[in-house]
């Protein structure tokens, strides 16, 4: 395998450094979301039980502890909970925004890793090729048929290599990319669902 990329010359150097960062990436979000979906549940029934006894100072310190960004958009709608539902609704959906980024951190890193690998593999193709016909264009008839083995190596296996981590790359974007756009529509429901509870006591209270 060694002597395989060593034959794909200087351009493997950059796309083996693609596939080492897009590995980086690929593990670094997969830890990150499972990080941020486990005990998912429990974190909701716990807040819910706080703001039912109103112990909102209690709810926002266990939105501040736990750390996620579902907590952070549940710990905006405490926060906000003596204000008019709308202005909480308002402040729910700026808090989503602001959590948008975290969980799309890197992706564009890995979309761009994808494009770039593709056009290393074909840029070492290109300039295999020219190699090649750069020896069938000295000498004799055939060139030298080392060197032109060597140039054809070079072409093939720069191709190879960045389709081989370019395609991973783009499957675990797109895999990411919808992951977080379902992530974020479910956060949302679940502060709406807070929200109501909010309203419910507010109306319980002023009746």
């Amino acid at each position: 395998m060694l002597e395989i990329l060593k034959s794909g010359g200087i351009w493997i150097i950059p796309i083996i450094a693609c596939a080492v960062i897009a590995t980086f990436i690929i593990i670094e979000r997969f830890i990150y979301y499972r990080t941020i979906e486990k005990n998912e549940k429990q974190i909701l029934s716990d807040i819910k039980e706080l703001v039912k006894k109103r112990n909102f100072s209690g709810a926002k310190e266990y939105c501040r502890a736990v750390g996620t960004p579902l907590a952070a958009i549940l710990g905006k709608a405490i926060d906000l909970h003596s204000l008019p539902i709308s202005e909480i609704r308002e402040g729910v959906t700026n808090e989503a925004t602001l959590q948008l980024p975290k969980m799309e951190r890197f992706l564009t890193s890995l979309g761009t890793i994808a494009n770039i690998s593709t056009l290393l593999g074909l840029l070492g193709t290109v300039t295999g090729n020219i190699e090649a016909f750069g020896v069938l264009g000295s000498g004799a008839s055939m060139g030298d048929p080392a060197l032109l083995a060597g140039a054809i190596a070079e072409a093939l296996v720069t191709t190879a290599a960045g389709l081989v981590v370019s395609i991973p790359a783009i499957i675990f974007h797109n895999f990411y990319a919808s992951k977080v756009n379902k992530k974020m529509i479910k956060m949302e429901g679940i502060a709406a669902d807070l929200i109501l509870l909010i309203e419910k006591l507010k109306s319980e209270a002023n009746s």
